[in-house]
């Protein structure tokens, strides 16, 4: 498995986010991913759309799994809760993601979306099934 495989860059929707590897905790299967927000996901209101800070926890929760079962694994959520604390600013973000519990037949999931100082943003939660991580071989089959 080659870096781009094994982080997903150069995928479509991690490029458009900014998506870089910073950190995974075994023990605590907690992985840490840096973020940067283009300026064109600002609304109006001048902060990062509510969806797409969905997209960016959603992200980092999905990673957690996937690197908490050696990238076998990758989580088909059933639902997702998202609250959003504060604006979300375009420019760098950190995402923290974690496992909360990993079972046979549902995972929970939980992320928090930070500043660069280290200010809580938002923060979600998911209920997930783990299914086999895609593949170029299997992607669409499962």
């Amino acid at each position: 498995m080659n870096l781009a495989e094994k982080f997903a860059l150069g995928a479509a929707h991690a490029e458009l986010m900014g998506v870089e590897f910073v950190d995974f905790d075994e023990e605590r299967e907690e992985i840490t991913l840096r973020f940067n927000a283009p300026d064109s996901f600002i609304t109006p209101r001048g902060s990062v759309q509510g969806g797409l800070v969905a997209g960016f926890l959603d992200e980092v929760m999905g990673w957690a799994h996937v690197w908490a079962t050696d990238h076998v694994e990758a989580p088909l959520n059933l639902e997702i809760n998202m609250s959003l604390l504060k604006p979300v600013p375009a420019g760098p973000l950190v995402g923290k993601g974690r496992v909360i519990k990993r079972g046979r037949r549902v995972t929970y999931l939980e992320g928090e979306l930070l500043s660069e100082d280290g200010q809580l943003l938002a923060r979600s939660t998911s209920t997930a099934i783990p299914t086999p991580r895609p593949t170029a071989e299997n992607r669409g089959k499962i």
